[in-house]
């Protein structure tokens, strides 16, 4: 693919957000982290097909990934939309990790040990669920069964939940090989977290932040959310005041999607008490002008970073990617998913285990495996693949990359997509030309749609899942 040295740093709030063309254009959509998207996934793909793929990329050379799903939490947000299990019984962490240790085992026999994992991540749930020794004894079992690199060549990541991390943890998950951290904080307003039910304090927040600048992490990222119940432009500003002051090096800011019909814990969230779509509005165009203005660069979507983070550096090279964890610095990997209901992506099909517990118990003890639904990508998924994963990341495509990849002429092979792009051009969107594709500043807000247009599922109406809007 072509390199992308124009960046987005040059880029004021006042270029990204034109409130008139955002209401013409604002609407439901994907987020993209994988194409297909999840709801294209079938139950034709199980475990037979996984271990046929997994034997068959075990002497490929590329680097592989590895996601860890811990689901449990001790108290539910009702905000969130995240597959959890919530519990304040600890003593279930333990039978869930001797499950975990039988899959990573069935999937190491497969795999084998010679390709390189430089990326992993934990996920939730709250991975900090997991005591400091069970912490330990996970790691320790992933670097027995995989050839992790050093990890100042990769990204080793964990989502964190600061109400129940001490420093004795921070310590522990340094030197186990973390190095990268995700916050959630929402917001530091006690009036919005007493709405969303998510009680922590800023204190304790900045401690366990200070505690892993302390302990050595390279990257911290800060997860932020708007229109949440009770938010108002002055309330989120005090938050994202305290935030800047503290400098994480990543902010992701989530747009709160209400859907409460798909996630039961958001009937519990008073909908009058929520901001109108022009406050909402407001909070988002706020919060960009000061992040943007205190520093940071808009990487795409919802997320920000520092000008010389790594995903700004490798948005600027046109090494940008993306996998279920959001923007992701490292490339063309083998995704394995490891856990109740994880998503892996392995030699070109997509993988998901059983989202129930006693379903991913009865699995694993009998096979090892969980996997119960998939999907292939065909060609013609590659090509299109490839084509939302550069919108995403480069905000623009040089159509000769495409042509001389895949074979194809690009204008002809896309002519539907690209005539449904020109109001957006006229709107002022992006541009168009003979060559390629370029998403101007008041474009990259609205990416999704861009996006879109190029999803053939979407385009055939065989992707009927309800998505969130786009801002």
């Amino acid at each position: 693919m072509t390199k992308n040295n124009k960046g987005t740093a040059h880029l004021g709030g006042a270029d990204l957000f034109d409130l008139t063309l955002i209401k013409k254009h604002d609407k439901a959509g994907p987020r993209y982290t994988s194409y297909p998207t999840a709801p294209m996934f079938h139950d034709g793909i199980g475990c037979t097909v996984y271990t046929e793929t997994l034997k068959r990329v075990a002497e490929d050379d590329a680097p592989l990934s590895l996601y860890i799903h811990i689901p449990f939490c001790n108290t539910v947000c009702y905000y969130c939309g995240c597959n959890k299990i919530v519990t304040k019984q600890y003593d279930r962490a333990q039978p869930y990790l001797d499950l975990l240790f039988k899959e990573i085992d069935a999937v190491a026999d497969l795999v084998g040990n010679t390709r390189p994992v430089t990326q992993l991540h934990f996920g939730g749930g709250t991975p900090t669920f997991l005591n400091d020794k069970q912490i330990r004894a996970l790691m320790g079992k992933l670097r027995e069964r995989f050839q992790f690199v050093d990890d100042a060549n990769a990204e080793y990541s964990i989502e964190m939940d600061p109400r129940e991390c001490t420093p004795e943890t921070v310590k522990t998950l340094r030197e186990v090989g973390f190095n990268r951290m995700s916050m959630g904080v929402q917001d530091f307003d006690p009036v919005v977290q007493k709405a969303v039910n998510r009680i922590q304090s800023k204190e304790v927040t900045l401690h366990v932040l200070a505690d892993a600048r302390r302990e050595g992490f390279k990257s911290m990222n800060i997860d932020l959310m708007y229109g949440l119940p009770h938010q108002t432009v002055e309330t989120f500003d005090t938050t994202l005041d305290q935030i800047i002051a503290f400098s994480p090096d990543r902010i992701a800011l989530f747009n709160y999607a209400h859907l409460p019909e798909m996630f039961m814990p958001q009937r519990r969230i008073d909908e009058s008490a929520m901001p109108s779509p022009q406050e909402k509005l407001n909070i988002l165009e706020h919060s960009i002008n000061k992040l943007i203005d205190a520093g940071y660069v808009f990487i795409g979507m919802d997320h920000f970073a520092k000008p010389d983070d790594e995903l700004t550096l490798a948005q600027q090279e046109g090494e940008l990617y993306r996998n279920f964890q959001g923007y992701s610095t490292q490339a063309d990997c083998d995704l394995i998913g490891l856990g109740l209901t994880s998503i892996g992506y392995v030699g070109g099909s997509f993988f998901q285990n059983k989202k129930e517990m006693d379903a991913y118990q009865s699995a694993i003890e009998t096979d090892g495996l969980a996997v119960f639904r998939g999907y292939t990508l065909s060609d013609e998924d590659h090509l299109r693949r490839a084509v939302i994963m550069r919108l995403m990341c480069d905000f623009q495509i040089d159509f000769s990359v495409f042509e001389a990849d895949f074979g194809i002429a690009f204008q002809q092979h896309f002519a539907d997509s690209l005539e449904d792009l020109q109001e957006m051009q006229d709107d002022g969107l992006l541009t168009l030309s003979d060559t390629s594709l370029v998403v101007l500043p008041a474009g990259r807000l609205m990416i999704r749609n861009v996006a879109m247009v190029f999803d053939e599922h979407l385009r055939q109406k065989t992707n009927k899942k309800q998505f969130s809007k786009v801002l």
